[in-house]
Order: C-alpha cells, then sequence, then structure tokens
C-alpha cells in the first residue's frame, strides 16, 4: 500500500500502539464536547515542532482547518479576497474549489456545481512555482487580498517541490502587502520532516494547517499560527469557530502515540532512505525499460510521472504527462498486489512499515510490468 490512507498512515496500518492507545482512551468514553488533557498535550507537541505556531485550535478535518484558516485570515486582515494556486486542493470548502486539485482534476471539474459565483470572485488563482504571476496579482489586487495560501509541496496535483526562491517570495509579498500567509501542511506535516516543509524550505507562515499525521488515521486536523492572530478567535475575539467533535479523544490518543514514534531518533531518516530507494529504483527500470518516467520526492512522500520532461515543477507539466500509460500502469500493478495512488494527479506515500523486501518486491513488479509497455 503507497496511498495508506493518503498519507496518514505513516507507520503503517493498525500500528500496535497506536492501537492500544485508542482501546485504552476509548474505555472512558468517545466524546466530551470538551477539552482533555490529551488535547492540550497534543498541542504542545505541535508547537514544540512548528516555531511558527504559538497557538494551536483542533479540528476534525483537514477541510475544516483550512476553512477556518481562511476565515481566520479573512477577520483578522478586514479583507475579503484570497489568493491560491492552479492544482492546489485544500478542501472541499466553497471558497477553496476554484482550480482545485486532487478529485476535482481526477474528475475533470476543476470547479464545483454548487460553489457560488460570489465565493468564487473573492478566489484569485496564480500558478504554483511562479512568482511573477502573484507579483502580478497583488499589484492589482493586493491591498484586497488577506492571504494567500499554498501548499508548500504541491500534493494534489502528483507531488510537485517547490523551486527554490518560490516560497520564500510568496513571504515577501504577503509582508510587502501585509497579507498574511497560510501554509497547508495537512498532507506535509510530520510527513516530509518531524518539523514540516516549512523546516526543510526555510519558511515562516502566519498561520498552518494540519492533518492526516496528527490523527494517526483518526479524523482530527488543527490550525495555529501568531498568537496575536490566533487570540482573534473566539471565545478570545468575535471571529467565530466551534467543533462539538474537535480535539476527540480517541482522535488524540491516535495522533499522540503516532507522534511518539515519528518522534523516534532516526525515524526521518531511515523513512526518507525508503523513498530514495524506491525512486531510483523506479527510475533505474524505466530507463531501463526505455519508458519516458520523472519522479519528485521528499521525506515519505513521491510522484511519479509518465513524461520524457526531467523535472516536472509546473502545473501544465503535470497535465501534459501520458495518463493514458499511467492508467495501464496502475493496472498492471494493482493486478498483482501493488496499491499505488490510482490518480495521476495524486502523491504516493512510504511507511515505517515497508521493508526493504517489500520495496524490492515492487520494484519487481514493476519491471516486469514495463518490460510489456510499448516502448
Amino acid at each position: 500500500d503507497y496511498v495508506g490512507s493518503w498519507g496518514t498512515a505513516i507507520l503503517g496500518h493498525a500500528h500496535p500502539a497506536v492501537v492500544k492507545a485508542v482501546q485504552e482512551v476509548a474505555e472512558h468514553g468517545l466524546s466530551f464536547g470538551a477539552p482533555t488533557a490529551g488535547e492540550v498535550e497534543i498541542a504542545m507537541k505541535i508547537c514544540q515542532h512548528f516555531p511558527s505556531i504559538e497557538s494551536v485550535r483542533l479540528v476534525s478535518s483537514g477541510t475544516e482547518a483550512t476553512m477556518s484558516a481562511i476565515r481566520l485570515a479573512r477577520g483578522a486582515t478586514g479583507r475579503d479576497k484570497i489568493l491560491k494556486f492552479e492544482g492546489c486542493y485544500h478542501g472541499h470548502s466553497d471558497s477553496l474549489l476554484v482550480k482545485a486539485g486532487s478529485g476535482a482534476l481526477t474528475f475533470g471539474m476543476p470547479s464545483s456545481p454548487g460553489v457560488p459565483k460570489v465565493m468564487a470572485q473573492e478566489t484569485l488563482t496564480a500558478t504554483y512555482n511562479d512568482i511573477d504571476s502573484v507579483t502580478q496579482i497583488f499589484e492589482k489586487y493586493g491591498h484586497e487580498i488577506a492571504a494567500i495560501i499554498v501548499e508548500p509541496i504541491a500534493g494534489n496535483m502528483n507531488c510537485v517541490l517547490p523551486l527554490p526562491g518560490f516560497l520564500s517570495g510568496l513571504r515577501e509579498i504577503c509582508d510587502q502587502y501585509k497579507s498574511l500567509l497560510i501554509v497547508d501542511e495537512v498532507m506535509t506535516g510530520f510527513r516530509v520532516d518531524l518539523n514540516g516543509a516549512q523546516k526543510v524550505y526555510n519558511i515562516k507562515p502566519d498561520i498552518t494547517t494540519l492533518g492526516k499525521v496528527i490523527g494517526g488515521g483518526m479524523p482530527i486536523a488543527a490550525f495555529g499560527g501568531r498568537k496575536d492572530i490566533m487570540e482573534q478567535m473566539s471565545p478570545a475575539g468575535s471571529i467565530y469557530q466551534a467543533g462539538t467533535l474537535s480535539g476527540n479523544p480517541i482522535a488524540v490518543a491516535a495522533g499522540l502515540a503516532t507522534l511518539k514514534e515519528v518522534e523516534k531518533p532516526g525515524f526521518f531518516t531511515d523513512l526518507s532512505a525508503k523513498t530514495d530507494y524506491l525512486m531510483q529504483g523506479l527510475l533505474a527500470r524505466s530507463q531501463a525499460a526505455k519508458i519516458p518516467l520523472s519522479v519528485n520526492y521528499m521525506g515519505g512522500m513521491f510522484g511519479i510521472f509518465f513524461t520524457d520532461e526531467p523535472v516536472v515543477s509546473h502545473f501544465a507539466q503535470v497535465m501534459n504527462t501520458d495518463l493514458p500509460r499511467f492508467k495501464k500502469f496502475f493496472s498492471a500493478v494493482l493486478q498483482q498486489g501493488i496499491y499505488m495512488a490510482p490518480s495521476a494527479y495524486e502523491a504516493g506515500f512510504i511507511s515505517a512499515a515497508h521493508t526493504m523486501q517489500d520495496l524490492e518486491k515492487s520494484l519487481d513488479i514493476v519491471e516486469q510490468v514495463f518490460s510489456k509497455f510499448e516502448k
């Protein structure tokens, strides 16, 4: 399984420590609608590993986290417009389903019916890894833009890494126009590094969203950032957000157990080494079979592209990859027991449960599949 609940299962499925933690907490109750000690503990861990997060609030899904972060940014700045990037997916709230990635790309619907035009008009779209496209939008609308929201590694148009200077350029533009920078680490947080992609790329957001790994397979997410911004949320401030199941004790227990495992020395070194082994093995076998292939990867996250372009860094390149060949590849390896992301626009993931024998077996199967492809 190289999907792992879309990046959530970083320890693999049914890890004993996670299962035990859930069972123990479940004996005391499933939900209380009030903070618990575990919620405070996981909040402290998040703040410990993400220095940009001075205060954090738990919610139940990544969509809820990004939706709340957008509302917070709009309330804190008194502005209505936001800027996102073509092919980046931040959940299915109305403001963010404009030229979105993930399933919206897979099913051929860049925008969804049911999103009011008035909402879509407040969402501006730029090109990922093209800082000039951002500059041009800000020159026209800068003082109306509450925030930029960005995946630091775009994981919903497959896996596209940021080019040097792109994320730092966003920070500079936000500072210039007094807009907020929201870094969506729902996918990359505790997945590419213990301290997230913002540590890898040395970027300090105003607001961060987290999810997936922090729940260990249970529904939980979070948003947090500078204290002066977070204090504008109710009850301390006037920007409203609430949820009966936010900080659910069972989800918190699963998340805490998972984070304690990924905090162990060498965890991400080992995870990254496995990803590198698999990706380099794929490249070697594609080259031997004369199958055009390109890969991107970071930490426990990867993307494969059937294309002759050596580096895929833009949305247009992703959309130009060989979709029929991907579909053939996906079906062929699935029939032999390998579950890859079933869309050419989704990232793949390595877990700590994968052994070198698993990776070698996967590469042997890929070699067999490539040998039957038409050149």
